[in-house]
């Protein structure tokens, strides 16, 4: 199994990172999970979007799902230039092609609609069908499981101001957890119990005294601990400041006794039972 980070920015991409959206490959399938404004881009360089057997979306805040409108559009407009297997675009809208599953939280479908219909492209309708036609769209709820592959997927819900859920992945090959965003909840331990890597948020130096719900890295490390995962992987920044990610990194440190790494563009983890990472 391999985490790779495609973007680790709170909120909207800065100093060239992405928005939040990580690729998880393992022997059978690859995943994607969230896409945030620059994850087309950044996944543009590691893989083709026709490449993935899923993608789960951990809430409908735009610094984690805006940019599926643009691989959806990847996809469709993709497959309209291959003179080889659609010589016309009439050829293009009749022929049916597997969607490739999208995970979503309960009331995503609309949205993601209402998103499509705002650009439309009035020559090239099937562009505009990006989650009827890309995607196979699956509403989830809390506590939710469906399989991708040989991997065991569960949705946990977390604490944040829409609706978001933690993903939970188990395959022969290793276990992983990962966080979406939330504030500190007894529900992290049993999202992320015994994992051989957790992807927790990062945003805050101070636990968050708000209604919206984000991770300070002291807890995110409080969390790891208490689950006794092999390895702990901190992302969802608000700055590329080195000096500044290295004082989550302490933060995390001072309550988690293992491997504690800082999430950036590009950088991979291979992932192994009992914790093997790199």
């Amino acid at each position: 199994m391999r985490l790779t980070v495609l973007g680790c920015r709170q909120g909207m991409p800065a100093d060239g990172q992405p928005s939040s959206s990580y690729l998880v490959e393992t022997g059978s399938a690859r995943l994607l999970l969230d896409c945030g404004p620059g994850a087309a881009t950044a996944l543009s360089s590691v893989a083709h979007p026709s490449d993935l057997d899923a993608i789960i979306i951990s809430h409908l805040h735009a610094d984690h799902c805006y940019d599926l409108l643009t691989v959806g559009k990847t996809l469709l407009s993709g497959r309209l230039r291959d003179p080889k297997r659609f010589p016309t675009l009439r050829d293009a809208a009749r022929h049916e092609w597997p969607p490739i599953p999208l995970y979503v939280p309960k009331g995503g479908r609309s949205k993601l609609d209402t998103l499509a219909s705002v650009f439309p492209v009035p020559h090239f309708p099937v562009l505009d069908r990006s989650f009827d036609v890309a995607f196979d769209v699956h509403e989830y709820e809390p506590a939710d499981t469906f399989t991708v592959g040989d991997n065991a997927i569960s949705m946990h819900r977390m604490n944040h101001s829409l609706l978001n859920c933690g993903t939970r992945l188990e395959s022969p090959e290793g276990s992983f957890a990962f966080t979406g965003d939330t504030a500190y909840t007894p529900d992290l331990v049993t999202l992320a119990r015994d994992v051989d890597l957790f992807l927790s948020e990062a945003t805050l130096e101070e636990p968050d005294v708000t209604a919206h719900g984000h991770l300070c890295a002291a807890e995110a490390g409080d969390a790891a601990a208490a689950a006794e995962v092999g390895q702990l992987v901190l992302t969802h920044f608000i700055t590329a400041d080195e000096t500044w990610l290295k004082a989550r990194k302490a933060d995390a440190e001072r309550s988690f006794r293992g491997p504690v790494h800082l999430a950036a563009p590009g950088r991979t983890f291979d992932i192994r039972p009992g914790g093997g990472t790199r």
